[in-house]
């Protein structure tokens, strides 16, 4: 029997009308109602016709796609409850692995993943009237795919479709535009106050960084706990990033006066519907982010937000996007702590200062931004627009990481060289998985057969617990053995992959990719991981070192047993922060032909000329991406390869590499000058990269006659630099003119001037300059004057030598006449004879 009295209740029927007209009169439409008003479970009902009265027209088949598995689970058999029905009559749902539907179900409730594969089976979505993309501010990159997706649908094959963007929090300007113009429904939720309460560590805490979470951050979260337990009444929900810092919060609340309950996307069914159900004694329900949104957990009065979350990066050491642990955005703050405010006044413990919270980034970053791209590039391929450039996507994707991913499905056979998707590309699409694991998948069954293929494909999908080792053919065999929760999800992976893998028309082109009869287990695991992690193919280095294909350093832990194979495919690896190499966290022994045939793309045989240990290497070398497999000297290696190797040499080390006269340096201060002073036509010769970079205009030809380091010495760099001066302007012949290597002073000496500065600077000795009246200039520019006194030190600088006779000079008379008594040092400077001699010398 229909509970009527809950449904009458929910806050958002009264925005139903509203919500059913924009449908009528636009086919779509973006509901923006706050957590708890029953967006996610009356108005499925309502547009299917389900609930009499409720204004929704005629019957109607309803998709509702949600962002998790729990959230799609929860959200079916909350709304079956309130039709009095079982799920799979009216109301079913269906997630990966799982489907509970039944031949009278109108609204079946999907994850964004399942309608996605869906889409790209059936782009008519042949029987459905209404999706609803539920949580869509969450930007999860399947629901802004899928979005854009029904968008293309709806314009080209099924203008009748309706489509609602539903979220607590959205940019609904921007879905409007996203579905067209699409009009904004908007209702009021019924929501508690929340009391914020800020608890800070009382010490600092290491930020985190990739994963790791700073055990004392855990520790003062697990602290804050049994103090709300012990100021508050009701059930605790504490957000943390992730299942390992669940375990640990977890195993610090022993002895609390309250059940310690765990919910996160990995764990069993029967579990999370326990954590959403009422109980009758306290609880602590230790959460991820699938709590922020979707699920009412009832009893909840007290939030702990530890101020943690997890986003996805594009790990290219693994090769595989990643999660990484970051600071949780506002949004996802007020998300949190709206949860305590569900069915009473609560209050919400943030384990960070107020002074932080005002640092902290208002939203989460759209994840389209920052993952690892390469499956949505599939799914844009195969949806006929590789570039993405046609999709009504609320971002769109950076041109970068779309490159990346391009590489990663040309190199696994998914797409051609023009990014559409070959026959093997869709069938890769069509399978649920990373285009990696896909390429595993497929090349895997030919030589293991499905049932192996699919095992070890699903343990690369979800990686097994830490307990399991590093050994992949070791968690194998456990993951087959096991009775524990991964074990019951590895189970039902594997079967989805094998029957995924033997539909008609999925199996892999092609036989065995060795080429070699029935693998024994450590050699199958290797092979998988080699298909699915190509870059990370790698081989030893002794005492437990590796060098990855892709130019990573490896290493093993102590203890392992694998620390003795002569090559490995890495599954897992990451890097700690300040590492000089990458720590295996699972891995395969391979041997070189299994990993030859696994990374062919990676293989390479060819000269290798480079600047090596300051002098050129030359060599025939064979490699597999930085792997070196063979190599021999090359006696007369392509001349091409030998200059672009010298000029590497230059660039690393500098042009100290030739001959530099001392003319030669002064002729590049010179020219350096004259860049400066003219510009112009005159080259800048002072930063060797860019002389490097012209070296086609100035160290030919004796840069294509070098072979090695000596010769680069042999060339004269004075006699290079002559090639870049102006010739063609006539410019050249005016070099001594404008920048004199040498001015002649009063006195008859020419004297060299130095332009290694930013001014040129003429040192010369003070009686040799008496009756100069000007300054002289060069190019222009007036040069500086070091006067120096008749034992050459310096006495005085000037710009301006006729101050400096009218003023300064009388002071210096004053401090040196006494010290060199012998020297003339007449009252008016600028009409005495100028000298270089002694008096003595100006009396004979």
């Amino acid at each position: 029997m229909i509970r009527r009295a809950e449904l009458d209740s929910l806050p958002v029927r009264g925005a139903v009308p509203a919500l059913v007209a924009a449908l009528d009169g636009h086919g779509a439409a973006v509901l923006c109602a706050p957590p708890g008003t029953g967006k996610t479970t009356l108005v499925p009902l309502v547009l299917a016709g389900l609930t009499a009265g409720a204004g929704g027209g005629p019957p109607r088949r309803v998709v509702v796609a949600e962002p998790r598995r729990i959230a799609a689970r929860a959200a079916a058999r909350r709304m079956a409850w309130l039709l009095g029905e079982a799920v799979g009559g009216s109301v079913g749902f269906t997630v990966r692995g799982e489907r509970v539907v039944g031949p009278d179900t109108v609204v079946e409730v999907v994850t964004t993943g399942v309608l996605l594969q869906r889409l790209q089976r059936d782009q008519e979505l042949a029987g459905v009237d209404v999706v609803i993309l539920d949580e869509c501010h969450e930007r999860h990159l399947d629901a802004d795919t899928v979005a854009a997706f029904l968008v293309d649908v709806r314009g080209t094959l099924r203008p009748e479709l309706r489509l609602v963007a539903a979220s607590a929090t959205t940019d609904a300007a921007g879905w409007s535009r996203v579905l067209g113009g699409a009009p904004v429904v908007e209702t009021a939720g019924v929501s508690y106050p929340v009391e914020v309460v800020w608890a800070p560590p009382a010490r600092p805490v290491r930020p985190p960084h990739g994963l790791r979470v700073d055990p004392a951050q855990l520790t003062h979260v697990a602290s804050v706990v049994r103090r709300a337990l012990a100021e508050r009444s009701g059930d605790v929900l504490c957000f943390l990033p992730g299942v390992g810092e669940l375990g640990r919060v977890a195993g610090q609340l022993g002895g609390v006066d309250a059940e310690v309950v765990q919910i996160h996307g990995r764990a069993p069914a029967a579990v999370q519907d326990a954590a959403l159900r009422q109980a009758g004694h306290r609880r602590v329900i230790l959460a991820t982010a699938v709590a922020e949104s979707s699920l009412t957990v009832p009893g909840v009065r007290v939030v702990v937000d530890s101020g943690l979350a997890r986003e996805p990066r594009v790990d290219h050491a693994r090769g595989l996007g990643a999660l990484a642990t970051v600071r949780a955005s506002r949004a996802a703050g007020r998300q949190r702590a709206g949860r305590a405010g569900r069915e009473a006044p609560g209050a919400v413990y943030r384990c960070w200062s107020q002074a932080e919270d005002a640092r902290l980034t208002p939203f989460p970053a759209p994840e389209i931004r920052i993952a690892d791209l390469a499956q949505f590039a599939l799914q844009a391929a195969c949806w006929g627009d590789p570039d993405a450039t046609g999709l009504a996507l609320p971002d769109p994707p950076p041109a970068g990481a779309m490159g990346a991913a391009r590489e990663v499905l040309l190199a696994v056979g998914a797409v051609d060289s023009a990014g559409r998707p070959t026959a093997r590309g869709l069938r890769m699409a069509r399978l649920g998985l990373h285009p990696r694991l896909a390429r595993a998948l497929l090349d895997g069954t030919a030589a293991l057969g499905a049932r192996r293929a699919a095992e070890l494909v699903a343990l690369l999908s979800e990686e097994p617990p830490r307990e399991y080792g590093d050994d992949l053919a070791g968690a194998w065999r456990r993951a087959r053995q096991g009775g524990d929760a991964y074990g019951h999800r590895w189970r039902t992976e594997v079967r989805r992959l094998e029957r995924a893998v033997q539909e008609p028309g999925a199996s892999a082109p092609g036989g065995d990719p060795v080429g070699r009869g029935p693998l024994a287990d450590d050699a199958a695991a290797g092979l998988v991981a080699a298909l699915a992690f190509p870059e990370r193919v790698a081989r030893a280095r002794g005492e437990g070192a590796f060098l990855m294909a892709s130019g990573t350093a490896a290493a093993l832990g102590d203890g392992s047993g694998l620390r003795s194979a002569p090559w490995l495919a890495v599954a897992v690896a990451d890097r700690p922060p300040h590492a000089a190499s990458a720590r295996v966290g699972l891995a395969a022994p391979l041997d070189e032909e299994t990993a030859r045939a696994a990374a062919g793309h990676l293989f390479r045989s060819g000269e290798e000329v480079r600047w090596e240990d300051g002098d050129l290497v030359a060599r025939s070398v064979t490699r597999l991406g930085a792997i070196e497999l063979a190599a021999r000297p090359l006696k007369s290696p392509d001349p091409v390869l030998v200059r672009g190797a010298l000029l590497d040499g230059l660039r690393a080390e500098g042009l100290g590499l030739l001959r530099w006269s001392q003319d030669a340096r002064v002729l590049r201060a010179r020219l350096g000058f004259l860049h400066r002073a003219l510009g112009g036509a005159w080259p800048d010769v002072a930063d060797d990269s860019a002389l490097v970079d012209r070296a086609d205009e100035w160290l030919e030809p004796e840069l294509s006659r070098a072979r090695r380091r000596s010769d680069l010495g042999r060339i004269d760099a004075g006699q290079a630099l002559n090639r870049l001066l102006p010739w063609a302007g006539g410019e050249a012949g005016r070099l001594d003119e404008l920048a004199p290597e040498r001015i002649e002073v009063p006195s008859g000496s020419r004297v060299r001037v130095d332009y290694s500065g930013e001014q040129p600077v003429l040192a010369v000795k003070l009686q040799e300059l008496f009756g100069w009246a000007e300054t002289p200039r060069v190019a222009g520019v007036p040069v500086l004057v070091h006067l120096l006194s008749p034992a050459g030190r310096p006495a005085a600088v000037t710009a301006d030598l006729a101050s400096f006779w009218a003023g300064g000079y009388q002071a210096v008379r004053a401090e040196l006449r006494g010290r060199y008594p012998k020297h003339p040092w007449p009252q008016d400077p600028a009409t005495a004879e100028p000298t270089r001699h002694t008096n003595a010398r100006l009396g004979r």
